[in-house]
C-alpha cells in the first residue's frame, strides 16, 4: 500500500464551511441543536479538558 501525500489534510485548516440544506431537502433532516447551543457545548468541553490538564485547578 502506498500513501499519496497530496491527500494529507493540513494540520490547521483556516476555513471550514458546512451546509446541511441538502440533508434537509433530500432526507427531511433538521438539526436538534442550535448553533448557539453547539458553541456552548464545545466551549464547555474545552474548559473541562483544560481543567483536567491543569490538574483540577479551576480556570473559569
Amino acid at each position: 500500500m502506498e500513501i499519496d501525500p497530496r491527500y494529507y489534510r493540513p494540520l490547521e485548516v483556516n476555513h471550514l464551511l458546512g451546509d446541511a440544506s441538502k440533508a434537509g431537502r433530500e432526507l427531511g433532516w433538521k438539526p436538534q441543536t442550535t448553533f448557539v447551543e453547539l458553541v456552548k457545548l464545545m466551549v464547555d468541553a474545552d474548559c473541562r479538558a483544560l481543567e483536567e490538564q491543569l490538574g483540577g485547578r479551576n480556570v473559569r
